[in-house]
């Protein structure tokens, strides 16, 4: 495939490095300094998109895209409130999406993990859950898009919980996210379910930026020839 890196800061280069190693090709690189170099005519060779810049311009690259009927992988997080606009924009040019809050095949197992285990803790009320993630300073977002996704996980399948926060609450409905930045931190994740006899904890730690370059591939050639809109769990499990 013929790829194009909208983002190509430090994940966009290890995102380069595994195109390359899969046998694709990287056409088209837009960083902040050639944004406008994202237009129809350096597109037009591009068989799919892949975008991970900032909250705020998330947004404008998907709209090009799909303006382009060039397919989309979008792991920027932060942009959602505009999801339906987006939603209705791919549908009215016939387009393709596939959207992750995490493109981490290891995260997106650990979500499905935490789904059962919410599941399983519905019959043992006498355990608290709460969550604590920490990344870069350079994370924009808070929570994480991955926190919000392993919240909605529990609040989805343990009745105790129907909404989530990030700050300490008396309601007991409510999931406490603890969020902290810290220099050079991929990215660690923990559901911890305590009780007045222990603790049970999930964790998920990414070493460096491989697993979500190498997801954003595999995401890529998923979404290759395809219409719609896809998440990563479509990708890895169908």
């Amino acid at each position: 495939m013929n790829i194009a890196i909208i983002g190509y800061g430090k994940m966009g280069q290890v995102i380069e490095r595994i195109a390359l190693e899969r046998g694709h090709q990287v056409i088209l690189k837009i960083t902040v300094d050639n944004a406008a170099d994202l237009n129809p005519e350096n597109l037009k060779d591009v068989d799919v998109a892949i975008e991970f810049t900032t909250p705020e311009n998330a947004v404008k690259s998907i709209s090009i895209c799909l303006e382009n009927n060039v397919p989309i992988v979008v792991g920027t997080t932060g942009w959602y409130h505009q999801f339906d606009a987006v939603k209705q924009k791919c549908s009215q040019h016939q387009g393709t999406i596939l959207y992750a809050t995490n493109c981490s095949v290891g995260v997106n197992l650990f979500f499905k993990l935490n789904e059962q285990l919410a599941k399983l803790m519905n019959n043992h009320p006498d355990y608290e859950v709460k969550m604590d993630e920490v990344h870069h300073t350079q994370k924009l977002d808070i929570p994480s898009g991955t926190a919000i996704t392993l919240a909605e996980g529990i609040i989805t399948n343990l009745d105790a919980k129907t909404k989530w926060g990030i700050q300490p609450s008396a309601d007991k409905s409510e999931l406490f996210i603890e969020a902290h930045r810290i220099e050079n931190v991929p990215g660690t994740h923990q559901v911890t379910y305590s009780s007045p006899i222990d603790d049970i904890e999930i964790k998920h730690t990414a070493h460096n930026r491989e697993g979500f370059a190498q997801g954003a591939v595999i995401a890529a050639e998923f979404i290759h020839n395809k219409k719609g809109i896809y998440t990563m769990q479509d990708a890895l499990f169908g």
